[in-house]
């Protein structure tokens, strides 16, 4: 983060970065503690890679034991049923 900035904006301090707004925070020695933190951290090697896995298909399998409601047995939540039809 070389090219990086603090500019005061009202009670605030903005911290920005190639004329992007990246964070907003109230105390300047706030900002700039982040700031070099931001940079310690962006030096480190970063984390090695997971190996991809190939995708095969859903994560969770259907059961076989379950046998799905007809749709036409379900009604429809937008249709009130006759009160008098209501037990």
């Amino acid at each position: 983060m070389t090219n990086y900035s603090i500019v005061r904006i009202g009670n605030e301090y903005v911290v920005q970065v190639d004329d992007m707004s990246i964070l907003k925070i109230a105390s300047r020695r706030r900002a700039a503690k982040l700031v070099i933190l931001a940079a310690e951290l962006l030096e480190l090697d970063p984390a090695p890679m997971m190996p991809q896995v190939a995708h095969t298909g859903p994560s969770i399998a259907d059961d076989p034991g379950i046998i799905p409601d007809d749709p036409g047995s379900i009604p429809d939540p937008g249709i009130l049923p006759d009160p008098a039809e209501v037990p």
